[in-house]
C-alpha cells in the first residue's frame, strides 16, 4: 500500500512538472513564491535543442516564401520589359541626345561638329525671335488655359444637371477633340475671313467692324487662342464630367440640411472642394497642351504677320528643320522642357496643398 501511494505521488508530481510553465531561462517557478528552482540537467539539454530546431524551421519557411516572391518579381520585370524598352528608346535616349546636341554646333548636312559649351544658350537669350516666341507662348497659355477650364466646368455641370440628351451633348462637345485639327484649320480660316467670314458678318449686324483676325498683328494671337479654347473645352469637359459623377449625392443632401439652399452654396461647399483632384489634373493637361501649340500656327499663320504668332515650338521647328541648325534648336528644346518642368513643379507645390482628396 505504501509503495502504491508512493507511485501515485510520483505520477502526480510528474504531471505537475509537465503542466508547470517554464521561464525563458529554463527554471521552474517555486510553489511557495517567486523563487525559481533550477531544472534538472537533462531537461536543459533537451530544451537547448529547441531554438536550433525552430531556427531551421523558420529558415525553411522563409526560403519557401522567398522563392514565389522572386518568381513573381521576375515575371513582373519580363512583362514590363517591352514598355521599359520603348521608354528608353523613344523618350530617354532622344532626351539625352537633345541635351548633348545643345552643347554643339551640329547642323544637318555637315559631317562634323564641335562642342561649343554654352554658346547656344548665350545666343538664345539674346535672340529677339526666341524672346518674342516665348512671350507669345506665355500670352497664348494665359488666355487658353483659364478660359477653357471655366467653360469646360460650366458645360459639364449643365450636362450633368440635364437628364435628357446627356449623351448627345457629350458627343457634340467632344467632337473637336476627335477631329483632325489640320483639316479643321481650313474651316476656321473661312470663319475668320475678314470679308466673307461668318464671324465678321455677325459683328456687322450690330454695326461692329470685324478685324482681320489672322492677318493683323494685333489680333492674330487672339484668333489662335479662340481656336485653342474650342479645341480644349471638349476634353476638359469629359474630365470634369467624370469628377462630377464621382461626387457622392449624400454630400449635397447633407449640405442642404446644413443650410446650403442655392446652387452656388452647393457648388462652393461640395462641388468645388470635391473636384480638387480633377481640377489639378485638368489644369496640368491644359497648360501642357497650350505651351506646345504648333499645328494651328503652322497651318494658318506660319508665325506671321511679323512674327506676331510665332510660338516656341514653331521657332524650334524653324531652326531645326528649315535652317537646319540642330544644335541651336536642341538648346531651345532643353529650355522648353525646363519651362514645362518648372511650371509643373510650381503648380503641384502651390495647388496640391489646397486639394482635398476624398
Amino acid at each position: 500500500m505504501a509503495k502504491a501511494g508512493s507511485n501515485r505521488d510520483t505520477a502526480a508530481g510528474a504531471a505537475d512538472f509537465v503542466d508547470t510553465a517554464l521561464c525563458p531561462a529554463g527554471h521552474l517557478p517555486h510553489k511557495g513564491g517567486d523563487r525559481l528552482e533550477a531544472m534538472p540537467q537533462h531537461s536543459s539539454l533537451r530544451d537547448g535543442a529547441q531554438p536550433a530546431q525552430r531556427l531551421r524551421t523558420q529558415t525553411a519557411i522563409g526560403a519557401a516564401t522567398t522563392d514565389p516572391d522572386r518568381r513573381e518579381a521576375r515575371i513582373a520585370w519580363l512583362l514590363a520589359l517591352p514598355a521599359i524598352t520603348l521608354l528608353v528608346l523613344f523618350i530617354l535616349l532622344p532626351t539625352a541626345a537633345v541635351i548633348v546636341l545643345g552643347f554643339t554646333d551640329f547642323e544637318l548636312g555637315y559631317g562634323s561638329f564641335r562642342f561649343v559649351g554654352f554658346e547656344n544658350y548665350a545666343e538664345l537669350f539674346s535672340d529677339r525671335t526666341f524672346r518674342r516666341s516665348l512671350w507669345n507662348t506665355t500670352i497664348y497659355t494665359a488666355i487658353v488655359t483659364p478660359v477653357s477650364i471655366v467653360l469646360a466646368l460650366a458645360i459639364a455641370m449643365l450636362i450633368e444637371a440635364e437628364t435628357k440628351g446627356r449623351a448627345f451633348f457629350r458627343t457634340v462637345y467632344f467632337l473637336p477633340v476627335a477631329s483632325l485639327l489640320v483639316a479643321m484649320a481650313t474651316v476656321w480660316q473661312f470663319l475668320f475671313h475678314p470679308t466673307i467670314g461668318p464671324i465678321n458678318t455677325f459683328l456687322a449686324v450690330f454695326g461692329i467692324a470685324g478685324p482681320n483676325w489672322l492677318g493683323a498683328s494685333g489680333t492674330v494671337l487672339y484668333g489662335l487662342s479662340i481656336i485653342g479654347i474650342w479645341q480644349s473645352v471638349g476634353f476638359n469637359m469629359v474630365l470634369f464630367l467624370a469628377g462630377l459623377t464621382a461626387i457622392p449625392r449624400e454630400l449635397y443632401a447633407a449640405a442642404e440640411v446644413d443650410g446650403a439652399k442655392t446652387w452656388f452654396d452647393r457648388f462652393r461647399l461640395v462641388t468645388w472642394p470635391m473636384l480638387g483632384p480633377t481640377t489639378l489634373f485638368v489644369t496640368t493637361i491644359s497648360i501642357i497642351n497650350s505651351v506646345k501649340v504648333f499645328e494651328t500656327v503652322k497651318t494658318l499663320t506660319e508665325g506671321g504677320p511679323n512674327k506676331a504668332s510665332e510660338v516656341l515650338l514653331f521657332t524650334i521647328y524653324q531652326e531645326g528643320f528649315v535652317y537646319l541648325r540642330v544644335g541651336y534648336a536642341s538648346a531651345m528644346t532643353v529650355v522648353f522642357l525646363a519651362i514645362l518642368v518648372v511650371l509643373m513643379f510650381l503648380q503641384y507645390r502651390v495647388l496640391d496643398r489646397k486639394v482635398h482628396y476624398a
